[in-house]
This record gives structure tokens, C-alpha cells and sequence, in this order.
């Protein structure tokens, strides 16, 4: 079978363990285990965007509405910015970069991606000829390099990625430090705020300032709706109008449109939502700490990046006790830039919080 070279020499993506499977290979009750793997809402979805999705099931055999002005005019109120600075897709987050690769990139054009971060960027590029060039994050003081992404940049530069807060470090980049990627380059800067609300913290203003600004958005973490598959992207009115001539007419399903407005519209679920995922984090970040084999580094999101090379173990090492006790945590050994010795953890209820502390001691002093 004749298939591209891209796709031959594509590192397949590695997604977190599932509860079904933890289940069926440690012998555990579904409903026992602890996800702290996927950096999800725990708390589940807004009640009302439940709701919505309950009524629109009578729909399903109506495609999508293709009009999305009332949800463009929510997400416009929430983020302060038009409608025509607004693209929303229905396959999260991903199928926007999958459409910026569209849009924007040819054979041989480059992309930098500071390491660690976020491989999706990676995986979507390459199909399409796009050639990575990798700048970095300093794990030792948790901050982006801005030197690494400034001497990356070439006349080949199509796209610059930064993710902030970034995944798996947790880091939040510094306006000012953002300014000068952007006035450095004619590239198309595109800042991925998947984590934002976590951080209280946005550049969205930058869009107005700058015609080579892109921000990425999702519903899948403070919004609760990961299984709903919904992500917009934020940029000014030119870049968004070429984007909608590639990006699929239906992605958005019946169900997720229903469920997005639900929720944008649930002003009380956002805020607890922020405000119960940051106390948990701070939790975990403080009881972690206390630990004298294990290094975890600040996090502005709902996860933390956990340094365990004076455990023991190694990260597959500890991934693997901890479910075996239940808890799914996430093996970063799948991140380039990265060494076999982190692990990242995602918020959960208190309750939860507790137990995975608890079941921690046992197994790394």
C-alpha cells in the first residue's frame, strides 16, 4: 500500500490509560479508581448543559445548524472580543490546530514547539510537510527558554507554538515575553490557553494589538465537556474567514452546540468550576512538596509535572504501583524533551486527593 512518507515516520500519539483499561488488567471495580491522568474536570458538567443535551437527543437525525451566531455571540461576551474573531470546531482543540496546518502550511515549512509541550502540535504538522524545529523549557526553573525560541526562528518559520499554561510543566509564559516572540517575527504566534481559566490569566487583548496572533481554546477542562469534543480558536477577523473556507461545515454536532451554550451561559458553574480546580491543585501541589524523594513543579493549570528520579522508580515504575492501587497518573515519557523520570498528575475531588496522597507514602517512603 502506497502510503505517504509524513505519515510513515509518524510517532503514533501516546493518550493517557483509560478506566476500562486499569480495570480489566488490575482486577479493579470501575468505580474505585482515581483518574488523575487526562487533566479533566472532575466535578463533572453543568447541570443545565446536561440538560440541553437531553433535550436535543430528539434532534439527532437533523444535521447541525451551520448558523452559529447565538454561540459566537456567548463566546464573544466571554472572552471580550467580536464574533468575527471567533471559530469554533467540533472536535476540540485539535481539529482547530489540524485547520491552522490547513490553512497555513506547505512542504517544508517550519513550525517551532518549545519541548516538553504539547505533541498533538506535532502530530497534526507533519501529515502536511510541516518540519518541526524544537526550542525548549527550562525544567530546572520551570520557565520557557526565550532565547531557544528567538534563535529558532528562520525565513522558513510558518508558526510558532506556545502553550501557556504549558503541558505537561505548567508553566505560564509572561506577557512581555510573548510580546517579544510576536514583534520578532511576520510567523503566526499561536498561544494555546487550553488551561487559562486555571491560571486567571489570558492574552486575548494581544489580538488586537498584533495581526500574528492566534489563541487557542477548549471546552474540555474547566468546562467540563471533554466528551463533547468542542474547541475555538481566537484571531482577527482575516485569518479566521480563511480558516472557516477549510474547516468542515458540521463538525459541531447538534448535542455539543447545545451543551457549549449550556454552559457558557452557567456563569455560577465557571466560577466554581476555577475555583475548585485551583484549590485542589494548590492541595496537591503543597502535599506533594512534603515529600523529600519527589520534586513537583508549580503549576498555573490542573495538572503538575512530578519529578521522580529520587524515588526508586522510574516513571513507568511508579505509574505502574500506582494502578495497581487504583490511580492513574500519567507516564511523560512520551514527551519529547523529557527524560524517563516525570510523571504528571491532574486535579481531583478532595476526597480523591486524599486517598492518592495516602497510597503515595506507601509506596515512595
Amino acid at each position: 500500500m502506497d502510503v505517504r512518507e509524513e505519515v510513515k515516520k509518524l510517532d503514533p500519539y501516546v493518550p493517557g490509560r483509560s478506566e476500562d483499561e486499569i480495570a480489566n488488567e488490575f482486577n479493579i471495580k470501575k468505580e474505585d479508581i482515581i483518574k488523575l491522568g487526562s487533566n479533566e474536570n472532575p466535578w463533572g458538567p453543568s447541570p443545565k448543559a446536561v440538560e440541553a443535551i437531553r433535550a436535543e437527543a430528539y434532534n439527532v437525525n437533523r444535521y447541525p445548524e451551520t448558523d452559529l451566531h447565538e454561540l459566537k455571540e456567548e463566546f464573544a461576551s466571554y472572552t471580550g472580543l467580536d464574533e468575527d474573531n471567533i471559530i469554533i470546531s467540533g472536535d476540540g482543540a485539535d481539529e482547530i490546530i489540524d485547520v491552522l496546518a490547513k490553512t497555513f502550511i506547505n512542504p517544508g515549512d517550519e513550525f517551532i514547539t518549545p519541548l516538553p509541550t504539547y505533541t498533538y502540535y506535532e502530530f497534526l504538522f507533519k501529515p502536511y510537510g510541516g518540519v518541526p524545529v524544537y526550542a525548549k523549557w527550562n525544567l530546572q526553573d520551570n520557565v520557557l527558554d526565550l532565547d531557544s525560541v528567538l534563535e529558532a526562528i528562520s525565513d522558513k518559520t510558518k508558526l510558532i507554538f506556545i502553550c501557556s499554561p504549558n503541558n505537561p510543566t505548567g508553566t505560564l509564559v509572561a506577557e512581555e515575553d510573548l510580546r517579544t516572540i510576536i514583534e520578532s517575527t511576520d510567523a503566526l504566534v499561536v498561544i494555546d490557553e487550553a488551561y487559562c481559566e486555571y491560571s486567571l490569566q489570558t492574552q486575548a487583548n494581544l489580538i488586537n494589538e498584533y495581526d500574528n496572533v492566534f489563541i487557542l481554546r477548549t471546552m474540555s477542562k474547566v468546562m467540563g465537556l471533554a466528551g463533547q469534543r468542542i474547541g475555538y480558536g481566537l484571531s482577527n477577523p482575516e485569518i479566521i474567514e480563511y480558516m472557516h473556507r477549510i474547516k468542515p461545515v458540521f463538525s459541531l454536532t447538534r448535542s455539543s452546540y447545545v451543551a457549549c451554550l449550556a454552559t457558557l451561559k452557567d456563569k455560577d458553574y465557571i466560577t466554581q468550576s476555577i475555583n475548585k480546580g485551583i484549590e485542589s491543585r494548590d492541595y496537591l501541589y503543597n502535599e506533594v512538596s512534603k515529600f523529600k524523594n519527589l520534586r513537583i513543579l508549580k503549576s498555573y493549570s490542573n495538572f503538575m509535572l512530578i519529578d521522580v528520579h529520587d524515588s526508586g522508580y522510574d516513571a513507568a515504575g511508579i505509574t505502574r504501583k500506582l494502578m495497581e492501587k487504583g490511580i492513574i497518573v500519567r507516564d511523560c515519557t512520551s514527551f519529547k524533551g523529557i527524560d524517563e523520570y516525570w510523571i504528571r498528575i491532574s486535579i481531583a475531588t478532595m476526597e480523591e486527593n486524599k486517598k492518592f496522597i495516602d497510597i503515595l507514602h506507601t509506596i515512595v517512603e
